[in-house]
Formats: structure tokens, C-alpha cells, sequence
């Protein structure tokens, strides 16, 4: 992957592919019939690209470009810092063995602080209730095919209440860490810059949200 663009180091050829399929979903929104077969022309094209350089199956992602409807806007994570006695709360990702916050992708239709309360108590088994925003930060997934989209990641600070630590069908465990003794992190769930920012926050309560 030759060249990149970005703050996180994200890819040229995906920059392109993803500001493509954009400008294309937006523009299939709000097309007469004489532009559609152009913006579709130019998704199958992003979907090449993408294909090409992250060896992807091609009809896999031309599908699943078509697919998104209208007006082309990032996805959202939502994420739970839950910090007890100094130590955070982190879940084992089934997905790629790395540690991350409880938390994942927003549901339509629910609000943000009941939705990250429900994620918390899903995969680590904590009732949690979410006290303040600490930051909101572009969101990059690099190494999955999700990472195409762009995503905004929503940090709640959030107080534990209740429930028993535990794994789910999406993690393997849940546990307190010290800040210093962090486990190897599942950096497009939780970055070390999203805990350095929470532990900002718990040193200064006053501290406003951050964002990017």
C-alpha cells in the first residue's frame, strides 16, 4: 500500500475509493435516469479499487456499495469508559483477540447514552450508567472491510452500577486494568489516544469534551 492520507495513516487508494463511493451514493440519491448508470459506472469503479489493493472479493463489495442508500454519512461507534478505583473496563474481542471499551456500531432508532449502556452490559456484564461525553474522534478500522466507511467513535464516560463481570458471544471476557498495565488493544475499537483522553477526564472533571 503505496502512499497514504490522514491523520491515522490511512491509504491513498482507499481515501479515493471511499471519497468515490461517496460522491457516487450521494449523487444515485438525487440523480434523474440520464446519471444513474454514470454514478453506478463510478461505485463498480471505487469497488475495483478496493478489491484490487485489500484482496477483498469484488462482487462482495460492489453488493454492499450499492446497498447504502441515500445521502452518504459516517457510521457511528459508540464506546463505554467505565473506570472503577483508577482501573478501566475492557473486553476481550472474540473477533480479533485484542482488548477494547465495551461498545460497537449505533442502532437506528436509539438513543446514544441508552445505546452505549446496553452495549456495556451486553459484552462485559456491567450495568453502567453513562455520565459524560469525553470526546468524540474520526474512527479508522483499518484491516476490515467496514474500514471503507467513514466513522465517527463517540467516547461516554460512564459509572458502574451494577452486574457481574462476564464474557459474551462477542467477547471472551471482561476485566478492570490499570492504566499502565493496558493489554494488547484492538486499535480501531479503542486506541491508547481515546484512554490517554479518559484519563484526562478523570483527573479533571472539568475537562471539556474533546473532538476532532
Amino acid at each position: 500500500m503505496n502512499g497514504t492520507a490522514g491523520s491515522e495513516g490511512v491509504p491513498t487508494w482507499l481515501a479515493w475509493a471511499r471519497e468515490i463511493a461517496a460522491l457516487c451514493q450521494t449523487g444515485l440519491a438525487f440523480s434523474n435516469s440520464y446519471d444513474t448508470g454514470r454514478y453506478r459506472r463510478l461505485m463498480e469503479i471505487a469497488a475495483e479499487i478496493t478489491a484490487h489493493h485489500s484482496g477483498l472479493p469484488l462482487q462482495g463489495l460492489t453488493d454492499t456499495l450499492m446497498a447504502q442508500p441515500g445521502y452518504a454519512t459516517p457510521k457511528i461507534d459508540v464506546r463505554a469508559a467505565v473506570v472503577r478505583d483508577g482501573r478501566i473496563l475492557l473486553v476481550h474481542e472474540r473477533a480479533d483477540g485484542m482488548w477494547c471499551m465495551p461498545g460497537g456500531w449505533a442502532d437506528v432508532g436509539e438513543y446514544p447514552a441508552a445505546m452505549v449502556a446496553r452495549e456495556a452490559l451486553e459484552e462485559s456484564g456491567i450495568v453502567v450508567v453513562p455520565r459524560k461525553v469525553v470526546g468524540v474522534f474520526d474512527a479508522n478500522r483499518s484491516g476490515r472491510p467496514l474500514e471503507f466507511y467513514h466513522a465517527y467513535k463517540i467516547v461516554f464516560l460512564c459509572d458502574a452500577v451494577g452486574g457481574e463481570l462476564r464474557g459474551s458471544n462477542e467477547t471472551f471476557a471482561a476485566a478492570y486494568f490499570d492504566f499502565s498495565d493496558i493489554p494488547p488493544l484492538s486499535s480501531n475499537r479503542t486506541h491508547p489516544r481515546h484512554l490517554a483522553e479518559v484519563q484526562a477526564h478523570i483527573a479533571d472533571p472539568g475537562r471539556p469534551t474533546a473532538f476532532e
